[in-house]
């Protein structure tokens, strides 16, 4: 438990918990791009070829969608574990803290939407 009474303390806690955002984002943007690159490489390939590309930059953009999603939730675990360690006197009045924790979450759920629906869009 800190004992500082320093806003400040809460307030470096929710800028790591950005950046991890801003990170996990990043993440799931490019598996998304690499995934959705094995299709451009289908349409261009000659009539009749099969592309092996396209199996693999499917399964890399999953894998970077899956860790963006992770790396997601984890940080809002971590951030949740700090916000319990804080006390009262280091939270402004009036501020709520858990806004962040909640875009994380979406972030990390919706994250494993995407990763369902390119699945079955595969199949």
């Amino acid at each position: 438990m800190s004992d500082l009474k320093d806003p400040r303390v809460l307030f470096a806690a929710e800028r790591t918990l950005l950046a991890w955002n801003r990170t996990s984002l990043s993440l799931i943007a490019f598996g998304f791009v690499v995934e959705r690159a094995g299709l451009l490489i289908q349409a261009i390939a000659p009539a009749g070829a099969h592309v092996a590309q396209a199996t693999l930059t499917f399964w890399l953009g999953l894998s970077f969608i899956a860790l963006g999603s992770f790396t997601s939730g984890y940080s809002a675990r971590q951030y949740a574990i700090v916000l319990g360690t804080l006390s009262p006197a280091e939270f402004p009045p009036g501020y709520k803290a858990k806004w962040g924790l909640a875009i994380n979450v979406a972030v990390a759920v919706l994250g494993v939407f995407l990763i369902i629906v390119m699945a079955i869009g595969r199949v």
